[in-house]
């Protein structure tokens, strides 16, 4: 720590983002740096804390603390304010495969459960990150990294999200060749097609899967396994598989009038438009246009907000998000204590974006959707609403009651259910056999990754269910950890 009293002298100041009012006019990323002089300062304010908290990833009473993939945070802190940033990449990479997806997308569990946080702004952890990361690729210091020989051993990873890429990533280091399938026209998973361009562009995951390639990492594009390929060809042709296919199965709302026109989940919104605006600009028309439309997003996690945000660029008429819990509170709730992730009211881009062009946050909390009415010709053209109210019941658990009069019909032709995941399609998993869990996912316990079938291992989404991008990274970073050993009787990986 080289500057013991930093945290006292300076303030916690974050990256000036494109401003919302600019920024919804193009599918640019809205992210921008700090200089590196206030980097310095911002990396001074990480205190000598004796136990960082912020590095060691748990999950306390199910929310997420610290950073699960261990970043040597304090370290790589302190090197930035003494102006060593190649040394600090070389922090980054050690726990962490691709700080420029996590320094983007990931929320920052870190942050939350900052010591320094207890009484002031947490540490600009998330910014010195990205920073760091973005700096090495323009400096040229991150370059093909090949493994020195091959082990002769083979594995298949399946799916090339954040848990696929760590794992295929892991296991090429340790020599083995690794061939990644995915079933879209495009590597990247959840990194490509679910989060949208301004929050993630595009060139920064072909920039790193790229690098992956020259490292010696094959990816198969638009091959579906259990349909395109053979799930017991898989299992013949490779020494091990590791399954990181995501929880892609959406949550559907079964209420009258869903079968209507209009009525999307929100990855095929989302997917499409990603789609047609990498192959065409937009200019195709495969995609499915809020322009001109009033949109109504049910649900207000981050698949909502990206939903949010890429109805504003459409063109949106108005625009509305339901939420069917509580509005969160401003400051942390007695239990939810540090270090834990704070469930607090918070803005993200596409409510900053939709309060600059509509005037107010479009999120309504306690919200239950109740019907969907056709406008004649099997077109949606209203939601029908109703408010709740929750409670505590005496075995504990949450549940609500509607409240009378308070229903209320709203304009709509597009609605986007974006109400999580409930795990993986089984098409795959029921192929090879592969036990599951009370929740649908791929059985397999966390830390061995192992599932019940020889040689098959399942990481990420496919095996914890939906979680954030930095616990996938670390699913497959262990997976392969894993594999290897399996592979060799024993492993150097992390």
């Amino acid at each position: 720590m080289g500057d013991p009293t930093g945290f006292m002298e300076h303030d916690r100041e974050l990256e000036p983002d494109r401003s919302p009012q600019e920024r919804v006019k193009d599918w640019g990323e809205f992210h921008k740096h700090l200089p590196e002089n206030k980097l310095k300062v911002q990396g001074s304010r990480c205190m000598d804390c004796g136990i960082p908290f912020c590095q060691s990833g748990t999950m306390l009473d199910g929310l997420t603390a610290g950073c699960p993939v261990n970043n040597l945070i304090p370290e790589w802190n302190d090197l930035i304010y003494k102006g060593l940033w190649k040394e600090a990449l070389e922090r980054l990479h050690k726990t962490n495969n691709f700080p420029e997806f996590t320094g983007r997308v990931c929320p920052a569990p870190c942050e939350g459960s900052c010591v320094l946080g207890l009484n002031e702004p947490a540490v600009t952890i998330k910014t010195i990150e990205c920073a760091i990361v973005d700096k090495g690729f323009e400096e040229g210091w991150i370059v093909p990294e090949a493994p020195v020989s091959r082990t002769g051993k083979s594995v298949a990873v399946v799916g090339s999200g954040p848990a696929g890429l760590s794992c295929a990533a892991q296991l090429n280091k340790a020599g083995h060749s690794v061939t990644v399938f995915e079933r879209e026209d495009r590597i990247g998973g959840l990194l490509m097609y679910g989060i949208p361009n301004p929050h993630l562009d595009k060139a920064v995951v072909d920039r790193r899967v790229n690098l992956l390639a020259e490292e010696g990492v094959k990816f198969v594009t638009n091959t579906a396994i259990g349909e395109d390929y053979a799930s017991e060809d898989l299992k013949a042709n490779f020494d091990a598989v590791v399954i990181c296919t995501g929880s892609t199965r959406p949550r559907d709302l079964p209420i009258e009038g869903r079968d209507l026109n209009g009525i999307h989940f929100a990855m095929e919104f989302l997917t499409l438009n990603t789609k047609s605006l990498l192959n065409s600009n937009l200019q195709d028309g495969n995609y499915i246009s809020a322009k001109n439309k009033d949109v109504i997003v049910l649900g207000g996690g981050d698949t909502g907000t990206d939903c949010v945000a890429t109805s504003i660029r459409h063109g949106c008429r108005s625009l509305l998000q339901f939420e069917i819990l509580p509005m969160p509170p401003e400051e942390r709730a007695p239990d939810n204590p540090w270090p834990q992730w704070p469930k607090i009211y918070t803005l993200s881009y596409g409510q900053e974006e939709a309060m600059s062009i509509f005037g107010e946050d479009p999120r309504c909390y306690q919200v239950l959707t109740t019907k969907f009415e056709s406008d004649g010709d099997g077109n949606v053209k209203e939601l029908h609403t109703i408010e709740i109210e929750w409670s505590t019941g005496d075995n504990g658990r949450p549940s609500f009651r509607e409240i009378p009069g308070t229903e209320k019909v709203w304009d709509t032709q597009l609605v986007l259910l974006a109400m999580g995941f409930l795990g993986p399609e089984a098409t795959l998993l029921e192929q090879m056999g592969v036990e599951l869990d009370e929740r649908s996912n791929a059985k397999a316990e966390y830390g061995k990754y192992v599932t019940n079938i020889e040689g098959v291992f399942a990481a990420g989404d496919a095996r914890r269910g939906q979680s954030l991008v930095v616990w996938a990274i670390n699913e497959g970073r262990e997976a392969a950890r894993e594999c290897d050993r399996y592979l060799m009787g024993s492993t150097d990986l992390p």
